[in-house]
């Protein structure tokens, strides 16, 4: 008799298991990440202002609400930008974006990959797009 069975539980466990690594980095320290792909990452993107202060709090308030009607994102101040962007990786969150002091004069930010951990500088106007074409079903199949 052959029995077979495949549901929900166990394709997300097979998903799941295959996604979470330890990777070591070059200098040395190691870091959790869930490798998720983009399209079935929870949560998109993570909004993260450099320091509590100077206004940059606020802006990364309004990338916040422009984001959230198109993804799922998530607002982080506390502790450190590297310890945020390790949650981050940890929590599977494709994308950081970093809100500093440059932003108030060009309104650029800092986009970090979380499979690469790859950093550039995009328009803040560009930030939806970069995330559509990411987590795009189309894209993703190749």
């Amino acid at each position: 008799m052959v029995e077979t069975s495949i549901g929900l539980d166990r394709m997300f466990l097979a998903v799941m298991s295959n996604s979470l690594k330890e990777e070591q980095l070059e200098d040395g320290s190691s870091r959790v990440v869930l490798k998720l792909p983009s399209i079935l990452a929870p949560v998109k993107a993570a909004i993260l202002p450099l320091v509590k202060k100077d206004g940059l709090p606020e802006i990364a308030k309004e990338i916040v609400d422009e984001l959230q009607w198109d993804f799922h994102v998530q607002y982080d101040e506390k502790d450190a930008v590297g310890r945020r962007y390790r949650r981050q990786d940890a929590a599977g969150t494709p994308f950081c974006i970093t809100v500093d002091h440059q932003t108030k004069e060009d309104r650029t930010v800092t986009i970090r990959d979380r499979d690469t951990m790859n950093q550039e500088r995009i328009p803040v106007d560009s930030i939806s797009a970069k995330i559509k074409e990411s987590v795009s079903y189309k894209n993703w199949l190749g």
